[in-house]
């Protein structure tokens, strides 16, 4: 189950770098090292199978970039292989980003919609982001109920580990409230605005 998971952030993560750019195998590498590295340990030996899986689903392509003044025969060898989004893999991450499920609220898997929110349609965003905030609040309350139950028979250390670990978690509770104001209350201003909208030609036939 982990390890399905694990394909189904790099497929986003993949499908989301070749929609902004097409790139070749090593500049992906590079982009999703930066990107996943943030939330896990990303191994290059997952990444080609993943291609491979997208190219016969048909939702990359592989393009091979003639280069001049090369023969053909070495051309096959020296030029990289650029990959491509089709029209069915724009479709599959469109469907991809609209998933608000706990898949897209655990640590890696958050961290990967969080960056292709510009992407996302607003309720979809809204949604990722409470259903974050849940979860950590009840990892909250576990970190919490540990260091009541263990304060008194654990060693300084111990205790300072268990106390950045629950501080570390009230920041980023902290840090999602904050994005959850900021969205619900652009959601409210675009409602108001579009109720105007509509308002006007009524305005305007009196």
């Amino acid at each position: 189950m982990a390890a399905r998971k694990g394909a189904g952030v790099l497929e986003l993560a993949v499908l989301g770098l070749l929609h902004e750019s097409p790139m070749h195998g090593y500049e992906l590498r590079k982009r999703l090292n930066a990107l996943l590295g943030m939330f896990r340990a990303f191994s290059y030996g997952s990444l080609y199978p993943c291609l491979k899986q997208l190219l016969a689903k048909g939702l990359i392509m592989e393009d091979r970039p003639e280069e001049p003044n090369v023969p053909l025969a070495l051309q096959s060898r020296r030029s990289k292989i650029v990959y491509k989004l089709t029209a069915d893999g724009k479709e599959r991450l469109q469907q991809l980003l609209t998933e608000a499920g706990p898949a897209s609220w655990e640590d890696e898997g958050f961290g990967v919609h969080f960056a292709f929110f510009s992407h996302t349609r607003a309720d979809v965003r809204l949604r990722i982001l409470e259903g974050r905030r849940s979860r950590l609040e009840e990892r909250l309350e576990g970190f919490r109920a540990a260091l009541a139950r263990t304060r008194e028979r654990v060693d300084s250390y111990t205790l300072e580990l268990q106390n950045h670990g629950l501080e570390s978690v009230e920041r980023e509770v902290r840090w999602l409230n904050e994005l959850i104001g900021r969205e619900r209350a652009e959601q409210e201003k675009l409602a108001k605005s579009s109720e105007i909208d509509q308002d006007m030609p009524r305005e305007k036939g009196r």
